[in-house]
């Protein structure tokens, strides 16, 4: 139901313009697109908040469905309302992301955005989801009734390999609200959580906790963490002095 409801909007909107994370909501939203036969444009909006893994993923896939993919660039971070790390910074980032890539999009003669929001998120009073309304973004996962379950079902009998792609909230989110964000406290968090990946965890965050890393772990792989405390200690030691395991899994 869903998907066909999908096949509708694109029938209806025959052109977009796309913002690709990289991740898999957006990557099937690209995928349904181009079947559909729609004139869909991919734009990666490349900041300090994202790591580099979802540029490359994003790279991937885009040649994977054979589209380009538009890359810009935004110094987020030269945005004191951003940088301040307020309750509701998320809004000011997405005004400034999806600002950009709204004058992108009409200079190339695109003039509906579009983004990955699904069914199951939670759009509520989030301060990013109200950006996103004010911008008149639209998200079609969400109106077409497409939930992350059904999605990651659909991009796995498409054979995109983000099918089974973890969520992954933007490097800020691992800062204390109201805490101002820099460039060498991300830095350190996407280097620290890269050795952790590379050590066979997923699905976790790395936090700043007074300067510390605070590991959130999804509660089956917290035993492995424990028995491989001292290695975790080894790998995060360049970039953390302080390593902490927060006892109570991820959320």
């Amino acid at each position: 139901m869903g998907e066909e409801k999908l096949r509708e909007f694109f029938k209806e909107n025959r052109a977009a313009a796309l913002g690709f994370s990289g991740g898999g909501d957006s990557a099937y939203l690209l995928y349904a697109g181009i079947q559909a036969g729609a004139q869909i444009r991919p734009y990666y909006i490349k900041t300090a908040f994202q790591p580099e893994f979802e540029l490359a993923d994003a790279v991937k896939l885009t040649k994977e469905l054979g589209v380009e993919l538009t890359v810009l660039e935004l110094d987020v971070l030269g945005q004191e309302a951003v940088r301040a790390n307020p309750a509701n910074r998320c809004y000011y980032c997405k005004q400034a992301l999806f600002g950009m890539l709204k004058r992108q999009a009409e200079s190339d003669g695109f003039h509906l955005l579009l983004d990955g929001t699904n069914a199951s998120d939670d759009a509520g009073d989030r301060p990013g989801m109200q950006a996103i309304r004010e911008l008149q973004v639209r998200s079609p996962l969400r109106e077409c009734g497409l939930t992350k379950d059904m999605i990651r079902q659909a991009s796995r009998e498409a054979g995109l390999f983000t099918w089974n792609k973890p969520a992954y909230a933007c490097l800020a989110t691992r800062v204390p609200t109201g805490e101002p964000i820099t460039g060498e406290m991300l830095a350190r968090i996407e280097h620290g959580e890269d050795a952790l990946f590379r050590m066979g965890f997923t699905d976790f965050r790395i936090r700043l906790f007074h300067q510390a890393a605070r590991i959130q772990l999804p509660v089956t792989q917290m035993e492995q963490a424990v028995r491989l405390r001292r290695q975790i200690r080894e790998a995060l030691l360049p970039w953390f002095q302080t390593v902490l395991l927060d006892l109570q899994e991820r959320p």
